[in-house]
């Protein structure tokens, strides 16, 4: 039985996109924009702040915004730099 692959380190590149390290060592940038303005809700449109966007977290191998995971995308799609919505 394989583990399944989970984000280990994140890491701020630019604009709105984050360099993500995954447990097989695979890195992949992904960028969060067309997400966060293709989807306007309140408690996403919040991280269209920068001072609150780079707040994010590593949590049970995902990445994370909020205290209440505002914000966490499948792990497969992070993996692939392709978020659905976006």
């Amino acid at each position: 039985m394989t583990e399944a692959i989970r984000v280990i380190n994140a890491k701020y590149v630019s604009d709105y996109s984050v360099l993500l390290l995954f447990s097989d060592n695979t890195e992949q940038t992904v960028d969060f924009q067309k997400f966060l303005q293709k989807n306007p809700h309140p408690q996403f449109s919040k991280y269209l702040d920068m001072k609150n966007f780079k707040k994010f977290k590593i949590e049970n191998g995902n990445i994370v915004w909020g205290k209440d995971w505002d914000l966490i995308f499948p792990v497969e799609e992070l993996y692939t730099g392709e978020l659905s919505g976006s």
